[in-house]
């Protein structure tokens, strides 16, 4: 029996908003109450808060002889290593996620990735195979966004991309426009209430994988 059926479900929720008290980390708060609340894991990464240095400096290039794991991405490996599904949350700024996402993209689910391995579509060893669901928020609407061609841009340039090269599977990109202070009661429970849904979806698609990868196993050992 494969002992990784027995593993509680992991999520790991990356935070990039620089504010403590942000309608972003409401958002992470509801989405890790959710997954406690169906009995599952889930490691909350708040970027910010780790101080987590965004550079990717030349000697850590992927494929280059010098690049040995720092202990910041050695941790961070470690902990999308043991997930199923990966969650980021960030607001829009400037039509485009935080310096923040991008650097842990750069640093972290990009540490072992050459630009061989990407031409010859080698999925990354960790990645692969992952839900990756996304949260983001703007101040702008969603039309206005799509009316300067920000949204197609996004989606193609890192949802899209994400997905295709380290080979993860899709768990939606969920927006959420017109986040500005003071942000109106009614409407700030109705986007925690989407959370809260998606939050769920997320939580049984896992779970039913996880149970058909067991059903897999299982003829497989009998056959």
């Amino acid at each position: 029996m494969n002992t990784a059926t027995h593993a509680p479900l992991r999520h790991v929720v990356v935070l990039g908003h620089p504010a403590t008290h942000s309608f972003n980390r409401a958002i992470a708060e509801r989405y890790c109450e959710v997954v406690r609340d169906c009995g599952q894991e889930v490691v909350l990464r708040d970027l910010y808060a780790l101080d987590f240095d965004p550079r990717l400096h030349a000697d850590r290039l992927p494929g280059l002889p010098t690049n040995h794991l720092s202990g910041d991405v050695s941790r961070e490996l470690g902990l999308l290593y043991g997930a199923d599904v990966i969650v980021f949350i960030y607001p829009l700024w400037f039509g485009m996620p935080p310096a923040i996402i991008k650097g842990y993209v750069d640093r972290v689910l990009g540490e072992a990735l050459t630009p061989r391995d990407i031409k010859n579509h080698i999925p990354d060893a960790i990645l692969n195979g992952k839900r990756f669901a996304t949260f983001s928020t703007s101040a702008t609407t969603r039309a206005w966004l799509e009316e300067q061609g920000q949204w197609q841009s996004l989606h193609q340039a890192f949802d899209a991309y994400l997905l295709s090269i380290f080979g993860m599977r899709d768990g939606g990109h969920t927006h959420f426009d017109a986040i500005v202070d003071p942000l109106d009661q009614l409407y700030a429970a109705e986007t925690l209430f989407a959370v809260e849904e998606k939050a769920r979806v997320l939580c049984s698609t896992a779970l039913a994988e996880r149970h058909a990868a067991a059903v897999e196993s299982l003829f497989v050992d009998r056959g």
